[in-house]
């Protein structure tokens, strides 16, 4: 961990901006090390695709919870850090907020997907932002107002969590990064609103991930599209995959109000959930083993 800090600290911010970035200097590498990968994946709200160094938002919020994360175990552990983690973790919270904010024409202010090589906030409204949720780079009235951002219908298609919005020249429906719907994209959306205290808000992208899985078989692809239409398979997607079937997990949490701290489980579900009685067995904590019940009126219980 020491020497992923270290990384972190020495290496990630090679132009010592204070943001995390990346560019590929040898020109036989992927263009964009995030997890869209894809040449076309960083645009902006015109279409124009960012050139680098690239400094993804969301890479911003790994980076954040990990500071503040970290500092707590060296702590823990009696080790040297803790402090310098502490205040870095507080730096970059303020330089984010001053640089990564945008306010677009159209009325809509959300963070920017990433800063381009000339410091430029690439102004597209995409499913990102939904990454920094739970990160602690956000405060309360951010967060809320990324939760309806992402249940709004530019964004939530019906069947999950768009990666760019409609209402970007970018977008197209099949397009790998900007604009279909990836279901473990959705889910990190999900874990982050439960972590924010905002999980009621996911309960629409949630409605629409069970509604595709149904379509699908229960079978989720790597990536899919749809509207009101209906579902859009991908043609080359790998069906079923690993990372889709794992979107079960942060459905689980939300709709259970599952949480960890401090060493104690508990189990406080949402009280306007409109799915009904749940039951979950074979929940791992610590040694021990649990399952968690919601019954019909939202009352959850672990036992095991």
């Amino acid at each position: 961990m020491e020497a992923a800090l270290g990384w972190l600290r020495d290496y990630g911010d090679a132009d010592g901006d204070g943001f995390l970035e990346y560019l590929d200097r040898s020109g036989h590498g992927l263009a964009n090390q995030g997890w869209k990968d894809s040449a076309d994946s960083v645009r902006f709200a015109d279409g124009t695709i960012a050139t680098g160094p690239v400094a993804l938002c969301e890479v911003q919020g790994y980076a954040h919870e990990a500071a503040l994360r970290g500092a707590a175990l060296l702590d823990h552990f009696g080790r040297p850090g803790g402090v310098f983690w502490q205040e870095w973790a507080l730096r970059l919270n303020e330089h984010f907020r001053e640089v990564f904010w945008v306010s677009r024409s159209d009325g809509l202010t959300f963070p920017a997907l990433a800063l381009d090589g000339l410091k430029r906030p690439v102004d597209a409204l995409t499913s990102n932002i939904g990454h920094l949720l739970g990160t602690g780079l956000l405060s309360s009235a951010e967060s809320s107002l990324i939760a309806s951002l992402l249940a709004a219908p530019a964004l939530s298609s019906g069947y999950g969590l768009r990666t760019m919005a409609t209402t970007d020249v970018g977008y197209a429906p099949l397009s790998y990064h900007c604009g279909s719907v990836w279901a473990h994209d959705t889910a990190i959306a999900l874990h982050g609103l439960a972590r924010s205290g905002l999980g009621s808000s996911g309960f629409g992208l949630i409605e629409g991930l069970l509604t595709a899985a149904s379509g699908f078989g229960y079978r989720l692809p790597e990536l899919y599209s749809g509207d009101s239409s209906g579902l859009l398979p991908y043609p080359a997607a790998c069906c079923p995959q690993a990372w889709s079937a794992a979107a079960i997990g942060p459905i689980l949490q939300t709709l259970a109000g599952l949480s960890a701290d401090n060493g104690t489980l508990e189990c406080i579900p949402p009280t306007d959930s409109p799915f009904g009685a749940l039951h979950v067995t074979g929940i791992r904590f610590g040694a021990d083993t649990f399952a968690a019940s919601v019954d019909r009126d939202g009352h959850g219980r672990l036992h095991s």
